[in-house]
């Protein structure tokens, strides 16, 4: 092997040198063109780290944060904490949001349950058919399979 063909390797391990260097000080790496968890995050994955933040947390009509929730409030606050405004009821939520298919829905959108024309709860969808949101009285904000098909489906614009 000449000394040309080993420069990449002997680079490689320098690299990986000082970034385990940099980690065992507490410093950061930066990479051109590669961004943070945090500058990747868009607001609907903020928005869904937010709701499942709030595990645990006992829904109560009304409330909208930060230790209490109905439906409509947990998405009123995930999404405020993740820079956007949504109007306080379900309804209202439903038709501030672009609607969408649901071949099209990705986790953070909003999942809008109707009967007809009238919305009457909403969560935000997980991925893998699955929602977090604050159910009803004597419940508690959880991860829940969706359990009807008369869902629509919102993104938050």
């Amino acid at each position: 092997m000449t000394a040309l063909n080993r420069v990449p390797s002997l680079m490689a391990r320098a690299g990986t040198a000082s970034a385990l260097t940099l980690a065992a000080v507490g410093g950061s790496l930066v990479v051109p063109g590669l961004a943070s968890d945090a500058e990747a995050a868009t607001p609907a994955t903020k928005a869904l780290q937010v709701a499942a933040s709030k595990k645990g947390s006992p829904y109560k009509y009304g409330a909208a944060g930060p230790h209490r929730f109905d439906c409509s409030g947990l998405t009123l606050y995930s999404y405020k904490k993740a820079g956007k405004k949504l109007p306080r009821t379900a309804a209202q939520q439903y038709n501030k949001t672009r609607h969408i298919s649901s071949g099209s829905r990705k986790a953070g959108d909003l999942v809008f349950f109707h009967s007809g024309s009238n919305v009457y709860h909403v969560g935000i969808y997980a991925g893998k058919g699955k929602i977090w949101h604050s159910p009803k009285t004597g419940e508690v904000v959880k991860l829940e399979k969706i359990w009807t098909k008369s869902v629509w489906y919102g993104r938050v614009k």
